[in-house]
């Protein structure tokens, strides 16, 4: 049985869940304990204590990105990624710029909207901010995507379950493609794909409880992990107070450390 570490809200996640379902692929999903320590099977297959985190059999692999590349040759039918080397690198770059640019937009939303770490003024900007860079890497990728249906082309793969985490998390923010437009349609399609609609109503339910979030935050219970561009998106947009805030309270960690 392949087991697949995760968090149901992490887009990097998301991907990797896609995929399997894309490949049929059966896998079990165990989630880490975020609050009080992770146990050595989690720590020896991701050793960073990230997720995703993928065991099949003896193989262990961490980084969505591996992880997805392992899936592809494993099973490798149906294929996920274009046969043109032009259209594989294609859909790779749109992964990189969804797995750093826009996810980094998308995270420091939650740490203002849901985790409460800016209030009043200084959140409407940081929110205002990033409703700004939503539209401009929106409309990027409406010109990559032109009139194709799909972002690898004639068919559902890679570049789609790479850049539907991060669209889809933005609309649900009150940022959605511009009306209309051929990302707005993509967007429509893509979600109600079997595997995606699956792995964004899992996503949602993950989400019960998490009224309590800002106080465990407070507490220095939860601590979240601020990877470098989040940070770099943090230090442009204007939120470093957040940062120095967080170090100060001891609620905000960064990679872990290997031993």
């Amino acid at each position: 049985m392949v087991v697949l570490y995760e968090h149901p809200l992490s887009p990097y996640v998301q991907k990797v869940k896609i995929a399997l379902g894309e490949k049929g692929v059966a896998f079990e999903a165990r989630l880490p304990d975020f609050m009080s320590g992770q146990d050595a099977a989690f720590a020896e297959a991701s050793p960073r204590l990230e997720v995703p985190a993928l065991v099949d059999g003896e193989t262990t692999i961490f980084d969505s990105t591996v992880i997805l590349e392992y899936i592809e040759d494993r099973w490798p039918t149906p294929a996920l990624l274009p046969t043109n080397p032009a259209a594989r690198a294609r859909v790779r770059m749109l992964e990189e710029l969804c797995d750093t640019y826009y996810e980094a937009i998308n995270w420091a939303g939650f740490e203002v909207r849901v985790f409460q770490r800016a209030k009043g003024d200084f959140a409407a900007r940081l929110m205002a901010r990033a409703g700004e860079q939503i539209a401009g890497v929106n409309a990027y990728l409406d010109r990559q995507l032109g009139e194709a249906p799909y972002f690898n082309g004639a068919a559902f793969g890679w570049g789609d379950l790479c850049v539907v985490p991060a669209v889809h998390a933005a609309a649900l923010s009150d940022n959605p493609p511009a009306a209309g437009s051929g990302l707005a349609r993509w967007l429509d399609r893509v979600c109600a794909r079997p595997t995606v609609a699956k792995t964004f109503q899992q996503a949602a339910e993950s989400m019960a409880g998490f009224e309590m979030i800002p106080q465990l935050i407070a507490s220095g219970m939860f601590k979240r992990q601020y990877r470098d561009h989040r940070l770099e998106w943090m230090v442009r947009s204007g939120g470093l107070d957040i940062v120095l805030d967080g170090l100060r309270q001891g609620n905000v960690r960064f990679t872990t450390e290997l031993r």
